[in-house]
């Protein structure tokens, strides 16, 4: 069977073409590794979108002056692809060395090539630097499980998600430990999960015990959380369930998958280690 990767950049050496190519974006089909989680296409348990930061976007203007921004780019969960990243850093270096007449016209570009890629609509918003440094953080309201002083000796598949003793209720827990490995490369991703539900009490001892495990886990920070939604789900059986993962950049790209059933997407706001 073909290795659905060998057709990316991801783990090979590359070129850097500093004029605009779109033909450098690779898609990769979310199919395959929701079959693995015996996902419905059809009818997905979960909306959600994967949002994108990009910290070294570049073009030059009319006369030639370079112009430097930060990119947010939103991507539906339920489009046929997700974009390769190495694939978008190398398409985002591409516009390096390009003249456009306005920013309007580099976002009008960006959202119609990464669209066509993702099989989705996809947006894109623009950002000076000073209108970035602007921006606030994340501020998240929970309960960090981190604190719970445990011994971990389990992989992710033999962690059991446990629910405790007690009324249903709403809460938000997170965690900065979750860690997992890029199925190509085998490079770290290192992120901040954030879990906010209604149902019964969630076991935090089991769920810190889960994070943990996904440490040596290979998959795409989508797939990370998706995969997380799932386990959630089919074993606390929570009633309202939302999961969302802040990845630290990676080649000059943050990407910060939010699945839920029954929020609407958060706005993209970064936490310290972004």
């Amino acid at each position: 069977m073909a290795n659905p990767f060998d057709q990316t950049p991801l783990g090979r050496h590359t070129e850097y073409i500093d004029q605009y190519t779109p033909a450098l974006l690779c898609p990769v089909p979310r199919w395959d590794a929701r079959e693995t989680l015996e996902l419905d296409s059809q009818a997905l348990p979960f909306h959600g979108v994967d949002l994108w930061t990009a910290y070294e976007v570049s073009w030059l203007d009319g006369r030639g002056k370079p112009v430097v921004a930060m990119a947010e780019f939103s991507v539906p969960c339920n489009s046929r692809n997700i974009v390769e990243s190495k694939s978008l850093k190398l398409y985002l270096n591409s516009f390096a060395n390009s003249r456009f007449d306005s920013k309007q016209k580099v976002r009008e570009l960006m959202e119609a090539d990464l669209s066509l890629c993702a099989k989705g609509p996809v947006d894109v918003r623009l950002l000076s630097l000073d209108e970035a440094a602007r921006e606030p953080w994340l501020e998240i309201s929970g309960d960090c499980i981190d604190r719970h002083d445990i011994d971990v000796d389990n992989s992710a598949e033999s962690v059991q998600l446990l629910v405790d003793q007690g009324e249903q209720r709403s809460e938000t827990l997170y965690s900065h430990l979750l860690r997992s490995l890029c199925p190509v490369t085998g490079q770290p991703d290192w992120a901040t999960l954030i879990v906010h539900y209604t149902g019964a009490p969630i076991s935090q001892v089991a769920l810190l015990r889960y994070v943990i495990a996904l440490r040596n886990h290979q998959g795409f920070h989508e797939q990370i959380v998706e995969q997380v939604f799932v386990d959630i789900m089919a074993q606390c059986q929570p009633r309202n369930l939302s999961v969302y993962g802040r990845f630290t950049r990676r080649g000059g790209l943050d990407i910060n998958p939010f699945r839920s059933n029954f929020e609407e997407r958060p706005v993209n706001r970064r936490v310290v280690r972004q």
